[in-house]
């Protein structure tokens, strides 16, 4: 009797670095290439994508999932540090040719004096063709999730992040419709790291070079502004109380745990036509989050807050 092998709904493989590009001083841009990859892709857009890398400790091996059943992830965290590397999140930035001969662009994020390298960061740094990694990402024909960006009917876009949300909102700018307005404010650490990126005439793009200024405090100064309300409140965001670092916060999910009822019309209120989408830091994250809920009054089911990092705090495997 043939048994045929467990066919995981995601792609859970070893990919290969194809080519390094350094961006700037502070991005990476990393393709990856591998037979899994002909399977890769989602059901319409993939807009801020989400896909999970495995990287070695150091030169430590990476881990085997050959035969991985959906007991993986308990079975991979059983194992020590050394033997099962570092599990971290990154955007799809693009996505090259087709088939077998598939590639995905990954832009990492360098961490420079707002915080130490952590293993990604380390691991981009140095990062050179031929390198292996694993890969955990959409397999077509399956729900994977991992896409926030989901504006609805809103007719007026609000796009915010620092340098760790730079590929993601890159991507979705290059995924717009022609006829989308709205507003980016980007925050990197110099004026090295302003990219070109392609967006709709409709979509203003502003990058803010922080030059040395606090992380956060250029971006956030910035939004209020276009608000029409740059004297409502400017304080660097660690002044803002407690920090969830996990705070991840969309139209239909809460990292509090508070209700969500994304079947409500908003009506009377002159931000109604706006959806704002912000990440990034989780300090940033949490101080822009309450300017616009609690000082503005915007209806948190038209927004996403997410923390992609913490300064201080080492994300988890």
């Amino acid at each position: 009797m043939t048994i045929t092998p467990t066919r995981l709904p995601m792609i859970l493989d070893q990919v290969e670095v194809v080519r390094v590009e350094r961006l700037s001083p502070s991005f990476v841009r990393v393709e990856l290439g591998g037979p899994c990859l002909a399977d890769f892709g989602v059901d319409g857009p993939l807009y801020d994508q989400r896909i999970k890398l495995i990287l070695p400790h150091g030169d430590g091996p990476l881990p085997s999932f050959t035969g991985a059943e959906e007991s993986w992830y308990a079975a991979w965290l059983e194992r020590p540090v050394e033997e099962r590397g570092h599990l971290r999140t990154y955007t799809v930035r693009d996505v090259r040719g087709a088939g077998s001969d598939t590639r995905l662009v990954v832009d990492f994020a360098v961490h420079g004096a707002d915080g130490p390298a952590g293993p990604g960061a380390s691991w981009a740094a140095r990062a050179r063709v031929g390198d292996r990694l694993v890969l955990l990402a959409p397999r077509r024909g399956h729900e994977f999730g991992g896409i926030e960006f989901e504006p609805g009917t809103a007719s007026r876009l609000l796009l915010v992040g620092d340098e760790t949300a730079v590929p993601a909102v890159c991507a979705i700018l290059g995924q717009l419709p022609w006829r989308a307005r709205g507003a980016v404010f980007l925050e990197v650490p110099t004026a090295a790291d302003v990219q070109s990126v392609a967006h709709p005439e409709g979509v203003q793009v502003v990058w803010l070079p922080r030059e040395g200024a606090p992380l956060g405090s250029l971006v956030h100064a910035a939004v209020l502004e276009h608000l029409g309300v740059g004297g409502l409140r400017d304080e660097d965001a660690d002044e803002v109380g407690e920090v969830d670092p996990d705070l991840w916060e969309t139209p239909t999910y809460s990292s509090s745990g508070e209700e969500v009822d994304a079947a409500v019309t908003l009506v009377g209120h002159d931000l109604d036509d706006l959806y704002a989408w912000i990440a990034g830091e989780s300090g940033l994250v949490t101080a822009l989050r309450r300017a616009l809920v609690t000082d503005l009054g915007l209806d948190r089911r038209q927004v996403a807050f997410m923390g992609y990092w913490r300064r201080g705090v080492a994300m988890r495997s």
